[in-house]
């Protein structure tokens, strides 16, 4: 019988997490043949290469190297490079996954295309289309075959749309990634910081970015902070900062480069408190038991702020210094993200769909 072909379209760190989970799930089973597509969203080493190397996903078939530039340069570039990659590998079924511009550009040219679509992380919403990644998510549930949602709460908002065929709720992938493989990195002796005694922080929105009176705001609070503060600072932010100022660089705040995937759980893990924008972090810091606050007006893992984990405060410096002072260790944690299992139900599902 020939192998089923599936191929997985990435471009961004989150995807990459992802795809690392959801390979490992594919090469369990004999009868499948996977084909990866990087877009080149991500271009740099330190976005890219380096979590490909560290999370043990093989080199990709294809790189569309879009690189940067605005949304719809980035999309269209994705899907016109997918053209000649389509008709190549003619697969049974294109795996996207997340909220990314490669998503949304691989969704539509897909449908586009008449080849079957499976969003991975299907159903999120934050309800605000000025966020580019809403408009991401719309436009790749509206198209997509087979839906698979993280949450209980993403399976609600499919149904609201309309969406009853082909929908399952599986957990979030990512946290295969993290029950399946084993991470010591001793970052106390390399930052020189102390377990529970640091803050860890990430800011790379373009609601926090390309709004200088939020990114003002994230400042002040970094200054106010009683500890050192571990920064892996995303370009567009570093750059943003200058632009307000060059030479800002608090005596606590230890802005690091970009972190392998492992070492920014062992960041995590041992942190007094983390600050966040990152839907990623946010999952993560929920797995490890750590609390966050989120410097967003909002976010899809509901689940997380119910059970009182991570808590919403947006750039406003008071609030996120509330929340960090406030905070009690909540009395539930039910692995409401999943139960690292995802992969193997999902797979399941592509070769029933695809068999029949």
């Amino acid at each position: 019988m020939k192998k089923i072909k599936i191929i997985s379209i990435v471009g961004a760190r989150p995807q990459f997490i992802k795809l690392a989970a959801m390979h490992r799930a594919i090469k369990r089973n004999g009868g499948l043949n996977h084909v990866i597509v990087h877009s080149g969203q991500h271009y740099d080493f330190g976005m890219s290469g380096q979590f490909f190397e560290e999370l043990g996903i093989p080199t990709p078939d294809y790189n569309l190297e879009i690189g940067s530039g605005h949304h719809i340069v980035q999309m269209a570039k994705c899907m016109t490079g997918l053209i000649d990659v389509f008709d190549i590998e003619k697969p049974d079924i294109v795996l996207v996954y997340g909220d990314t511009n490669t998503t949304a550009g691989a969704a539509i040219c897909t449908a586009k295309c008449n080849l079957k679509l499976a969003h991975i992380e299907a159903g999120l919403r934050e309800w605000d289309k000025t966020i580019p990644e809403e408009v991401n998510k719309l436009l790749t549930d509206a198209v997509s075959d087979l839906y698979f949602t993280p949450t209980n709460t993403g399976l609600q908002n499919l149904l609201k749309d309309g969406k009853t065929m082909n929908v399952y709720v599986t957990g979030d992938i990512s946290l295969d990634l993290l029950k399946d493989m084993e991470y010591r990195i001793d970052v106390e002796k390399k930052y020189t910081i102390e377990a529970g005694n640091y803050y860890f922080m990430t800011c790379h929105r373009t609601a926090n970015t390309d709004h200088l009176e939020n990114l003002f705001e994230i400042m002040k609070t970094v200054e106010r902070l009683d500890n050192i503060v571990i920064w892996p600072m995303h370009p567009r932010t570093r750059k943003a900062i200058d632009s307000i100022d060059k030479s800002w660089s608090p005596a606590h705040l230890k802005v690091v480069d970009t972190c392998g995937f492992f070492e920014t759980q062992c960041l995590i893990k041992s942190a007094k408190f983390v600050i966040t924008d990152s839907g990623g972090i946010i999952k993560e810091c929920y797995f490890h038991k750590v609390p966050a606050v989120i410097i967003d007006k909002q976010t899809e893992w509901l689940e997380t702020v119910s059970e009182g984990w991570n808590t919403i405060a947006g750039p406003d410096t008071d609030k996120i210094l509330k929340v960090i002072n406030d905070w009690r260790i909540p009395d539930v944690h039910t692995n409401s993200l999943g139960d690292g299992l995802a992969g193997d139900r999902i797979v399941k599902e592509i070769v029933k769909y695809c068999i029949h």
